[in-house]
């Protein structure tokens, strides 16, 4: 019987299923592709929508896929023409003992105690069209800690700004009491001929090839209401010659983004316009390599502001009215040898690249490499490592204090509902981080280090229009920087091949935590833990 469920579980398997982001389902067949078991969905975008793999027959039963017994989640076909997915129900728990934690959890706030977030959703495809219903409900306990007054309207707010509300929209806490949120989550309505898509919802977006911290757009934040047009992944053929010329892929998409409560007090201001663009390219000629663009535009929610569609396949580089953003990105993978490295560049208001290119610069790179540990026993290891830089560039010293999340026109800069639309660790820091997962029939554990200061634009802010002359700078400042070191380590276990339950323990040391010298040092425990059941 078990060979049976087996061998049914990977035929199943094999008609694919779209996987929500940075899910264990898609994290694993990420895995899979790095081992040349499926090729990756999609190019430089990612959706809940488009992130559909399909593992061929051969691949699902290959002796490298140690979880083919396992539910990974599957399309069920109710006619010839109509299918089904249901995703979860995934239970999310976490607990902070000092101070808040958590990224890449959608509109869950993960403050000091308590925090819980409730998803499920169902599917259904045909006839071209995609219906999906995914929210998130959570709670947050919300827990009082020390933080640092705020220069804002709210006390609450973001740890500084260069002048009153000039700056973001990222609470420090989320006011003073318990909360509970209701997301729509990952839910959209979505036509497609062919591989020409349009769609309107709530999905997430995720740009680039990063794991942890990608420049421009991940599931850190809530989501937010958006339409989109633009083609899927497609092989492109040069006319005449029949030749195969590699793979592209096209998206641009209007949102709909909002402050939170814990800002301002001007509500006239409340809600920004994103307009967005990303464009990618796999050459066939370097086979792994995949490069791309992505550009966004933050102005006011006017309908006149719409022009900025048309202004995104422009050079613009006005910023009178509006905050614009562009990344770059390059994947190469090798799946010969299971290694791949990628990197993501970003820049602020496009400057002038052309005198001093590093000007407005932040950056992600990383790697990741996968290890047979054990064939006969089906056990494989993969490395992941990635290193985020955004701290402000060294000419700003020439002009005023800078944080590449700030905006001196989109007041609550780059950010949604009071948390970061990117990298999820913030901007104006650094952070590191070297995991190893060890993955075996029945799960994964995952040690791993991490290292991460959030804001040093903070300190660096304090030296614009100083002088470091008489040492009082070094003496009052140098030693300040606060840094997160953190030794964790994450498991996975399937009790059934539907059910499974995760569970991360984390130890947080945070130095400096209120960018203080007499405060030294504290101590975060975090403890994470989910329990899913897949159909």
């Amino acid at each position: 019987m078990a060979t049976v469920a087996a061998v049914s579980a990977a035929i199943i398997s094999a008609a694919g299923a779209q996987e929500a982001l940075k899910s264990t389902e898609e994290e694993y067949y990420d895995f899979l592709a790095l081992q040349g078991l499926v090729t990756r969905p999609t190019l430089n975008y990612r959706t809940l929508s488009d992130s559909e793999w399909e593992l061929s027959e051969d691949a699902a039963q290959d002796s490298r896929n140690v979880w083919k017994a396992n539910s990974l989640g599957t399309k069920k076909k109710l006619s010839d023409h109509i299918s089904f997915k249901a995703y979860g129900p995934e239970w999310y728990n976490s607990y902070n003992t000092a101070e808040p934690y958590g990224q890449n959890d959608g509109a869950l706030w993960q403050g000091k105690g308590y925090n819980s977030s409730l998803t499920a959703g169902v599917r259904l495809e045909g006839y071209g069209f995609e219906v999906t219903l995914k929210p998130q409900l959570s709670f947050s306990q919300n827990l009082d800690y020390d933080y640092i007054t705020s220069g804002y309207d709210s006390k609450y707010a973001y740890v500084w700004s260069y002048s009153q509300n000039v700056g973001a929209d990222a609470p420090q806490r989320f006011g003073d009491e318990s909360f509970a949120t209701f997301d729509w989550g990952d839910t959209e309505i979505r036509y497609t001929w062919k591989t020409i898509t349009m769609g309107v919802g709530t999905q997430a977006v995720w740009l680039g090839p990063a794991w942890l911290n990608p420049i421009l757009s991940s599931n850190n934040a809530a989501t937010y209401p958006k339409f989109d047009f633009g083609i899927r992944k497609t092989a492109l053929t040069i006319p005449g010659i029949n030749w195969y010329a590699g793979d592209i892929e096209g998206r641009v998409w209007t949102g709909y983004l909002s402050e939170s409560d814990y800002f301002d007090s001007d509500d006239s201001n409340n809600h920004n316009m994103l307009n967005a663009l990303s464009l990618s390219y796999a050459p066939s000629f370097l086979p792994g390599l995949t490069l791309g663009i992505n550009r966004v535009f933050l102005t006011k929610w006017e309908t006149e502001n719409l022009k900025y569609i048309g202004r995104l396949f422009t050079l613009s580089t006005s910023n009178t009215i509006e905050d614009q953003k562009a990344s770059f990105t390059a994947d190469w993978l090798f799946p010969q040898v299971g290694f791949e490295v990628y990197g993501e560049v970003g820049v602020d208001d496009f400057g002038r690249l052309d005198v001093n290119l590093t000007h407005t610069m932040v950056y992600t790179v990383g790697l990741k490499k996968m290890i047979t540990i054990n064939k006969i026993r089906n056990i494989y290891g993969e490395i992941l490592f990635e290193w985020n830089n955004t701290e402000m560039s060294q000419d700003f010293q020439f002009t005023w204090p800078y944080n590449f999340g700030f905006h001196s026109v989109i007041t609550q800069g780059y950010t949604n509902r009071g948390q970061w639309l990117g990298a999820g660790s913030g901007y104006g820091g650094n952070g590191q981080f070297l995991g190893f997962r060890l993955y075996y029939k029945n799960g994964f554990v995952m040690p791993f280090m991490q290292r991460c200061s959030p804001d040093n634009d903070y300190l660096y802010s304090k030296a614009v229009d100083a002088s470091a002359t008489d040492g009082s700078l070094n003496e009052i400042y140098f030693n300040r920087w606060k840094t997160n070191i953190n030794y964790g380590c994450s498991l996975l276990y399937f009790f059934t091949p539907n059910l499974s339950v995760t569970g991360t323990f984390i130890y947080n040391k945070i130095y400096m935590p209120l960018y203080n010298e007499g405060d030294t040092w504290m101590r975060n425990f975090i403890t994470q833990c989910s329990l899913k059941y897949t159909f």
